[in-house]
């Protein structure tokens, strides 16, 4: 049985292809009860428009923009190479993605950025950055000009944003509470816990999802408010050295955003990373080399290919006006250890 195509479409409702063209394609010039009847058509013979064929047809290019934090790390110059080789792959899909680097503590620096895109007028853009009145508002005067807008790793959800793509993060918490628990082996102790920035809705979904495990399973232990580091060597340096002086029943150490490099350092100059248990989310050079020494028990992670692809998919989407496979979309979060480092 072949697919239902545009003429089909034409001779169900009556009309010429031009007609249906320009229903397609959400062009003026067409009555709205022809409109409904050139729909109507398209439900009931089940016609499915083929979006690639349609754009090659129009010679039609996708611009895209992803904006991302300029010191967050390895991570993100991992996730900067993702989408690199996620656009060169769809080039033949005419994609194209500009990456810009903003400062993630500055969220008018960051508001700039996305208002400077409104005069290039990408088709899409993905953003990386914390949820601030001056993002949000930012992202309203994109979604008001007609661009798709993706949350990318840290879901801005009173954003008005389209679509996220990443983990769940109080999942990904709820998984670092567990594993806390099972490796420390202890009735009682203290936790510590790390991150860039509280602003950050990835860190705050984490602190919920490892909070509530470490309370209904592993009461004993005691989790010490989250510490800022702000991606800062000295301040995480200081900040580990005053809680190993203050505190000396610690039993473990969760690091919810980047920095790990700097939180390792610090650690082994306070000589306690041998009789710590540490549990960290992202698998970079530093975490893996951490991991092979048996500093790090456990990495929280997710695939970078996965999200760079994800992305680009999720704003031609958003672009062509059709369904999005969330299946497809959803990033799975992984546990790396020792033992199965890929």
């Amino acid at each position: 049985m072949t697919r239902p195509t545009v003429h089909d479409v034409a001779n169900e409702a009556g009309v010429s292809l031009a007609t249906v063209d320009r229903v397609l394609n959400g062009r003026s010039g067409v009555r709205e009860r022809t409109v409904e009847r050139v729909q109507a058509a398209i439900r009931k013979i089940g016609y499915v428009r083929d979006t690639s064929a349609a754009n090659l047809a129009r010679q039609r290019q996708y611009r895209f923009a992803v904006v991302l934090p300029e010191d967050a790390g390895q991570f993100t110059e991992t996730l900067k190479e993702a989408l690199s080789e996620a656009s060169k792959a769809q080039l033949a899909d005419r994609v194209s993605v500009k990456i810009i680097s903003v400062r993630s503590d500055d969220p008018h620096a960051i508001a700039g950025a996305l208002h400077g895109l409104r005069s290039s007028k990408p088709d899409g853009v993905a953003i990386m950055a914390q949820e601030t009145p001056q993002v949000r508002d930012a992202i309203a005067r994109l979604k008001a000009d007609g661009i798709a807008v993706a949350a990318l790793i840290s879901d801005l959800p009173s954003s008005g944003r389209d679509f996220f793509v990443g983990v769940n993060s109080v999942s990904a918490g709820r998984t670092a509470g567990l594993l806390m628990g099972r490796f420390v082996r202890k009735p009682a102790g203290k936790i510590i816990v790390f991150t860039n920035s509280m602003i950050s809705r990835d860190s705050v979904d984490r602190r919920l999802g490892f909070d509530s495990v470490m309370l209904d399973e592993f009461p004993g232990m005691k989790v010490l408010p989250s510490l800022e580091t702000h991606n800062d060597p000295a301040r995480a340096h200081a900040i580990v050295q005053r809680m190993c002086a203050m505190h000396d029943d610690l039993v473990g150490v969760y690091s919810m955003g980047p920095g790990n490099r700097f939180l390792l350092d610090a650690f082994r100059q306070a000589g306690r990373l041998s009789d710590l248990v540490y549990v960290g989310h992202e698998l970079t050079p530093h975490t893996r080399e951490a991991l092979i020494n048996g500093e790090i028990e456990a990495v929280i992670a997710q695939n970078v290919g996965h999200l760079a692809r994800s992305t680009l998919r999720v704003l031609r989407a958003k672009c062509d006006d059709v369904a999005i496979f969330e299946a497809q979309e959803r990033i799975r979060i992984d546990i790396i250890t020792r033992e199965n480092l890929p």
